[in-house]
């Protein structure tokens, strides 16, 4: 009996951390905070590397080393170039290009850091938010947004690809 129950302890484990394994948890984070006195939208995203490294071969066809030693200048280019067609920001109806300023690396994380200027005031701001999401049908995009002391919260996926935030 012991042993019974021992075995069908031990194989629930097993395909316990065998089902880990197999489903991975997809997800990117963004936060973007309007800063009034600089006129822009200061933009930050957490992005795994091995998900982006894939994801980007897999627009280009072309291999890229993200977050490596043999990380060059063409990937870092094509970062950019991803970046620039899959983040889109319109300010009350009027589209404002994101200008990738820098990135780092935080354990198995990239930390990217970009802009939109000339913000002024604004009622509305439309974003689309496509990172990674036509590479995987799984992955989740969150973004947090603060403005004017309101804080809002929307979640991107490879059906729900564009939100209007009010304020």
């Amino acid at each position: 009996m012991k042993k019974t129950v021992l075995l069908a302890f031990l194989s629930f484990l097993l395909c316990s951390f065998t089902a880990s394994e197999i489903h991975k948890f997809y997800m990117a984070i963004f936060q973007v905070n309007y800063a009034p006195e600089k006129k822009m939208l200061q933009v930050t995203s957490r992005i795994f590397i091995d998900d982006l490294n894939q994801a980007l071969e897999k627009k280009y066809g072309k291999k890229t080393n993200i977050g490596h030693e043999k990380e060059d200048v063409e990937d870092i280019a094509i970062l950019k170039k991803y970046f620039a067609e899959n983040l889109f920001f319109k300010v009350n109806g009027q589209t404002k290009p994101v200008l990738f300023l820098s990135k780092e690396q935080e354990g198995d994380l990239l930390i990217c850091y970009g802009r939109v200027a000339d913000v002024a005031k604004f009622n509305s701001v439309e974003i689309t938010n496509t990172i990674l999401t036509h590479w995987n049908s799984d992955q989740q995009n969150i973004l947090h947004f603060n403005a004017f002391g309101d804080k809002k919260t929307v979640l991107f996926t490879s059906s729900k690809k564009t939100e209007v935030l009010k304020f």
